[in-house]
């Protein structure tokens, strides 16, 4: 069975993908938590992360969101390399590369115990 992971309100997630939910940078923090290592997740989607348990339209608004331009905020379920899973506070947006490309940004943060809360009465 899975567990929750914790961790503290100083860690702070970071990743970076391509237009295609390509993840090509990942900070420090991601990898701690997430279990995987930079080399892990650089290639590959950012789905590699997502809970079977959060609903997938969450994610096609998410992406209808930041496709076209605006922030998207909530609160995400995600799974660790070995299964155990942890509740993030996800702001992700749209931001140019140095080539002109579309790159998308997400920042998270560890979200409230009533996030947490509400979060789990709207998604499972």
């Amino acid at each position: 069975m899975s567990k929750e992971v914790k961790f503290g309100k100083d860690i702070i997630f970071v990743t970076e993908t391509d237009e295609k939910g390509i993840i090509i940078f990942a900070n420090d923090d991601f990898c701690k938590v997430s279990g995987y290592l930079l080399n892990e997740l650089v290639g590959n989607p950012h789905n590699i992360v997502r809970h079977e348990d959060m609903p997938k339209d969450v994610f096609a608004n998410l992406w209808k969101t930041i496709k076209s331009g605006k922030i998207w905020k909530g609160i995400v379920k995600n799974k660790t390399k070995n299964g155990d899973y942890y509740w993030v506070n996800a702001t992700v947006y749209s931001s140019k590369s140095i080539n002109g490309g579309v790159r998308y940004v997400s920042v998270r943060v560890k979200p409230t115990d009533q996030e947490i809360l509400e979060a789990n009465k709207l998604y499972l």
